[in-house]
């Protein structure tokens, strides 16, 4: 290839990448005209039920809260509701961020897989764009490959999050048989079930301590204590949980020895875990199978026939 060639395909293509530069520009530009912002019901309801005078905003933080630049908010938001029409699930994304132990704010979720998606798509782009340097690939490839890499970064946001809440319930169920026994010595040592709910969570730390104290500042919010702990067991959905919750609520409400209830449900957590253990170590077992049949196995069965083939080869 020429020197003229090169230089005429390097100039096209910084043509290129100057003019989508300019496109992003003017659209987010347009976006961001006043004539576009549209403000929602809550910013129009505000000034009206605002009981004290409106700051300026002069004097408010010099950027947004999520970090991002005030002129990209207005797009992300839109890019996050199309993601929210498009993928729906509002539920499950709720149910999912609570068990992840996070604020249910699902809007803010759809901006997080837009980001997620964006910074997938910039590494799709710069992808597609070295590829069709070199010459490799229609345009249409590369623009599918570019869409897939979006759409593989707003899916990984969610699975992300499933693998989150996941992660968080198998730690609470491994803290539950601990937190169940310092409840039972608590109550047999004559604390009640607020004392001692508060006790143990000043002595222990962890995801179920965390839940324990939301419940307490429940009750304490004016709530029943049997309703606070329902709403932990409605949070997390998980069965060791909720039976706990209802054995606490049980032994409050008609007076039952709670610590023979809490001695109980350690003891069932502890062999729930025991058989987790036991079923995983067989999962594993199996898996372990697949490299000796498909690998090691042919490999011996190699070496083992090898001699005596070489040496009729070798009589022959």
């Amino acid at each position: 290839m020429s020197l003229d060639a090169l230089l005429s395909g390097g100039w096209s293509w910084a043509g290129a990448v100057l003019g989508l530069a300019w496109a992003a520009g003017a659209a987010l530009v347009v976006a961001g005209l006043p004539l576009r912002r549209r403000p929602g019901l809550e910013q129009r309801l505000a000034p009206y039920l605002r009981d004290t005078p409106r700051p300026s905003r002069l004097l408010g933080a010099g950027g947004h809260a999520s970090g991002l630049p005030a002129l990209l908010v207005p797009l992300v938001a839109r890019l996050a509701a199309g993601v929210d029409r498009v993928l729906g699930g509002r539920t499950s994304v709720r149910r999912r961020l609570e068990r992840a132990g996070r604020r249910p704010d699902v809007e803010a979720f759809r901006a997080e897989q837009v980001l997620w998606g964006a910074a997938a798509g910039l590494a799709g782009l710069a992808l597609a764009a070295t590829l069709w340097w070199r010459g490799k690939g229609s345009a249409t490839a590369l623009v599918l490959l570019v869409v897939l890499a979006v759409a593989a970064g707003v899916v990984a946001r969610d699975q992300r999050l499933s693998h989150q809440a996941n992660s968080r319930e198998a730690r609470m169920l491994r803290e539950f048989p601990t937190v169940a026994e310092l409840l039972a010595l608590a109550i047999g040592a004559g604390e009640g079930t607020v004392g001692a709910l508060e006790r143990v969570c000043r002595l222990s730390g962890g995801e179920l301590a965390a839940e324990l104290r939301h419940c307490l500042a429940d009750a304490r919010a004016g709530a029943t204590l049997p309703h606070a702990l329902q709403g932990l067991a409605d949070r997390t959905g998980l069965p060791s949980l909720a039976r706990f919750v209802d054995g606490i609520v049980i032994a409050v409400e008609r007076g039952t020895p709670l610590a023979d209830v809490m001695r109980a449900q350690a003891q069932d957590a502890r062999e729930a875990g025991r058989r987790a253990v036991l079923e995983q170590g067989g999962r594993k077992e199996i898996a372990m199978m697949v490299p000796v049949v498909f690998l090691v196995l042919p490999v011996t069965v190699l070496f083992a026939i090898y001699p005596g083939v070489a040496f009729l080869e070798f009589s022959i």
